[in-house]
């Protein structure tokens, strides 16, 4: 199998060209509307995604309703690949798209029968567990021990990452209540502040217009912690015949 020359997704590019081709026959390119439901907590998992633009959250909700983002999902990462813990694994956390853009899918039964076949897909998995696991404790770390704004400006800079420079975010207040687990006259409040500080010159009609340097000005340091960190485990693209992944001893002593 002829290696393609941009599989779009880090994950999928990582894998050697025989393992790949484990996946490739199955993989279906599908569009991610902005604001769908990609998985619900508490549903079985049929698909996993690997997105190759756009951005997913990971969503937490609670029986009173207030929900709360706990992780940013792009082309880094996949949906549902947790999956591979078997058919009865069901998610905690609903996943939404927040910006849309593009995917490769396949089922869960199709992604299961490669990643047991192959090392490869196995190290996949691992290092994209390790990426979702490194964000879930600095986000709730960031939650307890920095301000509204910076976090909001983190989100911004987050989802920013993932939509190829544009500047213009399409995320309504309510949106961003959700994100950040506060109410939306909260939202409102840290919007006008960030506005005053030149990191959003414009908040309309459901799109955030934001300036780049000034919005990492007001974040706090987790968002280079984070951003750090993931790109030291999950790799840009193959290196050799073989998956270039951090291994957990050298993100211990970087």
């Amino acid at each position: 199998m002829e290696r393609p020359a941009s599989v779009g997704n880090r994950l999928l590019a990582a894998l050697p060209s025989a393992d790949l081709a484990l996946l490739a026959p199955h993989l279906q390119k599908v569009s991610l509307e902005h604001d769908a439901t990609l998985i619900r907590a508490g549903d079985r998992r049929g698909y996993v995604y690997f997105p190759h633009s756009g951005a997913i959250s990971f969503m937490v909700g609670l029986p009173n309703g207030e929900t709360i983002a706990t992780a940013v999902i792009g082309r880094e990462g996949a949906i549902g690949a947790l999956s591979v813990l078997g058919p009865s694994f069901l998610s905690s956390v609903t996943a939404v798209v927040r910006v849309g853009g593009a995917a490769s899918q396949i089922s869960v039964s199709r992604f299961h029968a490669a990643y047991m076949q192959s090392g490869a897909i196995r190290q996949v998995v691992e290092a994209h567990t390790r990426s979702i696991l490194m964000q879930f404790q600095h986000v709730s770390a960031c939650n307890g021990l920095h301000s509204v704004e910076a976090r909001m400006a983190r989100w911004l800079l987050h989802l920013h990452d993932r939509t190829e420079n544009n500047n213009v975010l399409s995320l309504t207040q309510e949106t961003l209540s959700q994100v950040l687990g506060v109410r939306r006259t909260t939202a409102t409040q840290v919007i006008a502040k960030l506005r005053a500080l030149g990191a959003i010159r414009s908040a309309r009609r459901g799109l955030v217009e934001i300036d780049r340097a000034r919005l990492e000005e007001a974040s706090c340091e987790c968002y280079d912690i984070i951003r750090s960190a993931t790109d030291r485990i999950v790799p840009h693209e193959a290196v050799g015949s073989h998956p270039h992944f951090a291994s957990a001893d050298k993100l211990h002593s970087a």
